[in-house]
């Protein structure tokens, strides 16, 4: 199913986002006023209770159908030696992806989240963002709509990740144009660069904000000029969960750097999300202060994958479970601290 039949169709879904569900954001706060512990016991736990009831509407969140999906795409610009792995490795991944290899396989397994992969024209490069858009209009649209229908609307929670050598490049371009900064600021390691290489990198990003800046006026337009297949379509997959109403857990870097150009129209679009955790690479602190998110972890880690939201998709499980399985003080006959 086609989400975004053309560019005002994107710009219109991102200008009209649902709102949470007020009566089960209250009822779900209210249930954890009486269950059998202290307010504020659980800290964040009854945070994430309450926020996933909001957007669940109902009382008692589930996390019984957590989906992954794991977007491949592969970039021009990594022939300017941005990335410390060949392209053919973005191949070689998502058949290690396919054969249930890759730490996200183990991870989702772990959490029991159901994973999707998905490659994107891996044969046909984006274009080089120190010289050209990344993608043709009809390009950036069938990615951000290859995005959306990969959402299934019944789930309960979502989480994406990525692979694409070189993609922190236009990651760090996209979040220097939407917040500033100079290149360097948002350029990082990636999978293992040197000092050369970063300098490379930021060279790169420095070229690509000077060719494309002025024209990036919207979303769609950023997305298209500077970003990546697989960045739009993690943004399209968000966006889509939103109108679904399903809460999404965000990994690392790329993730969230996908989601800027949207934040930058219209900050609303993260109010369905959790930061999962922060990485190491350069710029995701700065990219999560910018958006107002505290991530649930910190685990140094940088694999990308959507591996930190699988990690921390655990987490939530266990806050749904304490605020589903615990017992009331009515129902366990325990006196509450009012008690006379």
């Amino acid at each position: 199913m086609t989400m975004f039949a053309d560019r005002a169709a994107f710009a219109a879904a991102l200008a009209q986002l649902r709102a949470p569900d007020g009566a089960a954001l209250k009822a779900a706060a209210q249930r954890q006023a009486e269950l059998t512990k202290p307010a504020g016991s659980l800290g964040r736990l009854e945070e994430i209770a309450v926020f996933m009831a909001g957007w669940q509407g109902q009382e008692k969140p589930r996390a019984e159908r957590i989906g992954a999906v794991v977007f491949a795409g592969n970039h021009g610009v990594a022939a300017r030696g941005v990335s410390a792995f060949p392209p053919e490795v973005t191949h070689q991944m998502v058949a290690n992806f396919r054969a249930g290899g890759a730490a996200i396989n183990a991870l989702t397994q772990a959490c029991g989240a159901e994973l999707s992969v998905v490659p994107i024209d891996l044969d046909r490069p984006t274009g080089d963002i120190t010289g050209e858009p990344a993608m043709s209009e009809a390009e950036c649209l069938d990615a951000l709509n290859i995005g959306a229908a990969s959402v299934k609307p019944d789930l309960d929670l979502l989480f994406v990740g990525e692979m694409g050598i070189g993609n922190t490049t236009p990651a760090a371009a996209l979040c220097a144009q939407v917040f500033g900064g100079a290149a360097r600021d948002w350029t990082g390691r990636g999978t293992g660069l040197d000092d050369e290489g970063v300098a490379r990198k930021a060279d790169a990003v420095a070229a690509a904000l000077a060719l494309h800046g002025v024209a990036c006026t919207d979303a769609f337009e950023t997305l298209r000029r500077l970003g990546g297949r697989e960045i739009a379509a993690m943004a399209g997959a968000v966006l889509a969960a939103r109108h679904h109403g399903i809460p999404v857990l965000l990994d690392g870097f790329i993730c969230c750097a996908a989601l800027a150009p949207l934040f930058a129209d219209n900050a609303a679009l993260l109010d369905h999300c959790i930061a999962a955790h922060c990485s190491t690479e350069a710029g995701h602190v700065r990219l999560l202060e910018k958006f107002g998110l505290d991530p649930l972890l910190h685990l140094d880690m940088r694999l990308g994958e959507g591996s930190g939201a699988a990690v921390a998709a655990q987490i939530v499980r266990s806050a749904l479970a304490a605020h589903a399985g615990m017992a009331t003080f009515a129902e366990a006959a325990v006196a509450g601290k009012d008690a006379a």
